[in-house]
């Protein structure tokens, strides 16, 4: 058994090369040994967001606190809310962040493989995110 306190490790800003706008990071948990997960508390400041990427093995992020958006490459933007769960699968490009005028907090949950959880693609541009013309409108709960 291992207990992690809270607070063991101060949050850190999001890397430029990973996030638009103010994110901060705070490791959660790591696995050791034969496991594979990883947990992060991740908030986003308003309009801020992930950059387009995939994890090799999914994951799935628990909306904790705020309005963020999500998207899967070729689907509508989706709004998400606290209380929420979104479980992207291994190899889909995706997205998520925060609302363009509300933060957003989420736990994100992956796994592993070959020692790596994410692969990080392009930035996610205003016209893809929706900034401009608001919240693009799609099927309620398939986030």
């Amino acid at each position: 058994m291992k207990i992690i306190r809270a607070g063991h490790e101060p949050a850190k800003a999001g890397p430029p090369e990973w996030f638009t706008g103010t994110v901060w990071m705070e490791w959660l948990a790591e696995a050791e040994g034969q496991g594979r997960a990883t947990f992060l508390n991740v908030t986003f400041g308003p309009g801020a967001r992930t950059f387009w990427h995939t994890h090799p093995l999914g994951q799935t992020i628990l909306i904790t606190a705020g309005i963020g958006r999500v998207q899967r490459e070729g689907g509508p933007v989706e709004e998400v809310r606290a209380g929420d769960t979104v479980w992207f699968p291994a190899g889909e490009v995706h997205w998520h962040g925060a609302a363009p005028d509300q933060p957003m907090t989420h736990i994100a949950v992956q796994e592993a493989e070959d020692g790596e959880t994410v692969s990080w693609l392009g930035e996610v541009t205003d016209a893809d995110y929706g900034a401009d013309t608001g919240l693009a409108t799609g099927a309620e709960g398939t986030a």
